[in-house]
């Protein structure tokens, strides 16, 4: 190994793309729809990359990360920088087409998967290996940015997903063997790589796995020696940094330890730093001590995470100081926001105070407590403002749960819900319906703009809203589904449209974070007992219902969702919390059926997004989880059927959960996985009904008639026509009228087929 490299001591593992004021997204929806070429959007790529790396050399980070640009996805970058796009898009002439083409699909070709990234609310796109996978370099994306960091002097960092966690999250295909059988071949890729970037003059290399603080792989530390001592032998190599987050790097440790690699990177806001001094190996290590929660909004403890760091220093070679993983998933500034009151203001820390989180402490490593007193002193008085602020304990609120889980109410099984139901909705087999959401169209977003810069009142902007519900409400009633939905034009989001009713919460004006592509959302903050002051859908579903014979579904959000979407308190168990969000979801689905409405659709498409990354602590997770939506239904008669739904995420490990919801319909993502889900469902016993995606709304492309006819008798090998229910995969919000109209119309006509065959 012929490296010079010097330990670095304050960075972060990543940085969000999207742009602050989200320009990205403007940019590549614009490239999407043919009103910017390539060139243009290049412009707005190069301007973000500049604008974060300066940002980061001046606050103080002595180590830049780069290549965590993305015009879509790390993981589809990887895909890319590997060989490893299907051959179905190989066709498409230009490079970045291509790419949009594996991310979203076109009109003759279907996207790849996307599920969550881990436990987060990112999802990343999920590569295909087979058979004709040939692993083959093409740097050009990271040598660019290398290129465009030495130019302005930035002491760049390349960050590439590493090759365990690659094949890991990949996904077998056309009879190919578990994808990371061909690890071997997948690091000689990488070792040409890194002699590339050595030869390029680059210091270090940050190789991102977070599959190791997982039971996802039982050979991980066998994997992790394997490896890293291949790439750590290279004679000629940048220095490495192997850097893990998510969780608490334990069994794969030693492992990697013994390897030649430089660094290694802990998430110490969702681990412990305790096994690294059982690990003599590190004495020579540079330790990336992950001290500043980069998932989290939460002001750090500058006191305890300093002694955190002083401690990991009798255990290393040199420690530095870090975010606990990339900071895409926290907004970028909290000087964007207006109406946060000063105490919550001082609570919190969002992108950019993180960073000057990591220099202070980085500071305070170096040259002492003494050196950063202030900073401490101010972080020492926010905790003490919020440990007594009496926001955060509402008796009354936590005495009414504690009554309900001690009732053990419950509703009747569901074979008998079902026939009451059936009696009240005399619904057709195989009843059509969609998920929630309808295009939000420019009409909305204009009265949106209008009622927040104060150009029309609240009157106005309901009179509109009311006009979208009763357009959305005539074209289904036109193309002839058999459950309606209000559309949701009043609502900018699923999580934070209930966040801004509830007490207990704070919505924030500009804080977004990617959730995937161009897809932008603002997590509100709960930082708070949650309490519901009024009714929050009631007035829009009741008159919605107003307009149609057919049953109209009422909306809510469940309380797992609405946590896994927020950013969340952390003063107290997860379980408490859940709760009482539950509570609120509880009351306003009693004021639903009050008001006549029959079927209430309770979404939780983040159930398995929470789970825990260890195996160990599951059960629990589970557990609670399905308490608190069982709370938030039983409030409501037995005629009254539920729904819920769940989206794009690796359903196996929760599946029995799932049938625990008992919900008395549950649709789900099942398009892109050609309904793979409904086998898993039946192996635990599920008996209620379901609704398999029959086709998916993140593509632009138009499904026909005959591609969801058979996508249903798939289905039907698995579920009798009696329990099938027939729907897209997931809301419309995100696609146009046009394309909605057609794949709804070529829906129905698929539904109406199979009744008559």
């Amino acid at each position: 190994m012929s490296t010079t490299a010097s330990p670095f001591t304050a960075t972060i593992l990543g940085s969000p793309r999207i742009g602050p004021n989200r320009e990205l997204k403007r940019a590549v929806e614009k490239y999407w729809a043919g009103r910017i070429d390539r060139a243009e959007l290049d412009s707005v790529a190069a301007t973000l990359r500049r604008d974060t790396w300066s940002s980061l050399v001046a606050a103080g980070l002595d180590s830049v990360p780069v290549n965590t640009f993305s015009y879509y996805d790390q993981v589809l970058d990887t895909a890319v920088l590997v060989g490893a796009l299907p051959v179905r898009v190989a066709g498409v002439a230009d490079d970045l087409d291509r790419y949009f083409a594996a991310a979203r699909g076109n009109d003759e070709i279907a996207p790849l998967e996307m599920t969550k990234w881990f436990d987060t609310n990112y999802h990343y796109i999920v590569p295909e290996i087979g058979p004709g996978t040939a692993f083959e370099l093409n740097p050009a994306k990271v040598l660019g940015e290398v290129e465009e960091a030495a130019a302005q002097g930035v002491p760049a960092r390349p960050v590439i997903i590493g090759p365990i966690t690659f094949l890991a999250l990949s996904k077998a295909v056309n009879g190919g063997t578990t994808p990371i059988g061909r690890l071997d071949e997948l690091v000689a890729v990488y070792a040409e790589l890194l002699e590339l970037l050595a030869d390029k003059g680059v210091p270090w290399v940050q190789l991102d796995e977070p599959i190791l603080v997982t039971d996802i792989l039982p050979d991980a530390p066998e994997l992790t020696e394997r490896t890293y001592a291949r790439l750590g032998a290279l004679t000629t190599r940048p220095a490495l940094f192997v850097a893990t987050y998510f969780g608490e790097l334990t069994d794969a440790l030693p492992a990697l330890a013994r390897t030649p690699i430089e660094a290694i990177g802990f998430d110490l806001s969702a681990g412990d730093s305790a096994p690294v001094a059982a690990v003599p190996e590190l004495a020579d290590k540079l330790l990336v001590a992950g001290v500043v929660d980069g998932r989290n909004i939460w002001r750090t403890d500058l006191d305890a995470a300093l002694g955190k760091l002083v401690g990991m220093l009798e255990s290393a070679g040199a420690v530095a100081v870090s975010t606990s993983c990339s900071t895409l998933h926290v907004p970028y500034t909290l000087e964007a926001e207006d109406g946060i009151d000063a105490a919550l203001r001082s609570w919190l820390a969002f992108g950019a105070e993180k960073v000057r989180e990591v220099a202070a402490l980085a500071r305070g490593l170096k040259n002492g407590r003494e050196a950063i007193a202030a900073e401490i002193a101010a972080s020492d008085a926010a905790i003490a403002s919020r440990t007594a602020d009496p926001r955060l304990d509402n008796g009354q609120i936590r005495a009414r749960i504690s009554s309900l889980l001690a009732s053990g109410a419950k509703r009747a099984p569901a074979d008998e819900r079902r026939v009451v139901q059936q009696d009240r909705l005399k619904l057709p087999a195989l009843p059509t319906t969609t998920i929630g959401s309808y295009p939000q169209t420019s009409a909305i977003r204009v009265a949106r703009a209008d009622l927040r810069s104060g150009k029309i009142d609240a009157a106005e902007y309901e009179r509109r809203m009311k006009a979208e519900i009763a357009g959305v409400i005539a074209l289904q009633e036109q193309l002839g589904l058999d459950v309606l939905v209000h559309g949701e034009p009043e609502r900018n989001d699923m999580v934070q449209y209930f966040a801004e009713q509830l007490d207990g919460f704070f919505a924030t004006q500009n804080g977004w974070v990617q959730s995937y592509g161009s897809r932008c959302v603002r997590p509100p903050i709960l930082y708070g007992d949650v309490a519901r002051p009024n009714p929050m859908t009631v007035e829009w579903i009741t008159f919605a219902q107003s307009l149609t014979d057919k049953p109209v579904k009422g909306m809510l959000t469940g309380p797992v969702t609405i946590l896994a979407w927020s950013f969340v308190r952390d003063d107290q168990p997860l379980a408490q919390t859940a709760a009482q969000v539950a509570l609120a979801i509880r009351d306003e689905m009693v004021d639903l059926q009050s008001a006549g409405i029959a079927i209430i659709q309770v979404d939780e498409p983040a159930l398995r997004e929470l789970l825990p990354l260890r195996s160990k602590d599951k059960e629990a997770y589970l557990r609670w989880a399905v308490e608190a939506f069982r709370l938030s239904t039983s409030g409501v008669a037995d005629s009254t059927q539920i729904h819920t739904h769940l989206c794009y995420s690796e359903f196996g490990e929760v599946i029995g959960a799932i049938a625990d919801l008992d919900a008395d319909v549950t649709s789900i993502e099942a398009a892109r996985s050609h309904m793979e889900v409904l086998a898993d469902l039946n192996d635990v016993g599920f008996a209620n009904s379901v609704g398999p995606g029959v086709y998916d709304i993140h593509s632009p492309r138009v499904p026909g008639v005959d591609e969801i006819t058979t996508s249903l008798r798939e289905a039907l090998e698995s579920v009798p026509a009696e329990r099938l229910w027939v729907n897209p995969d997931c809301g419309l919000k995100t696609r146009t009228t046009p394309e909605v109209m057609a794949s709804l119309r070529h829906m129905v006509a698929a539904a109406a087929a199979l009744r008559s065959s």
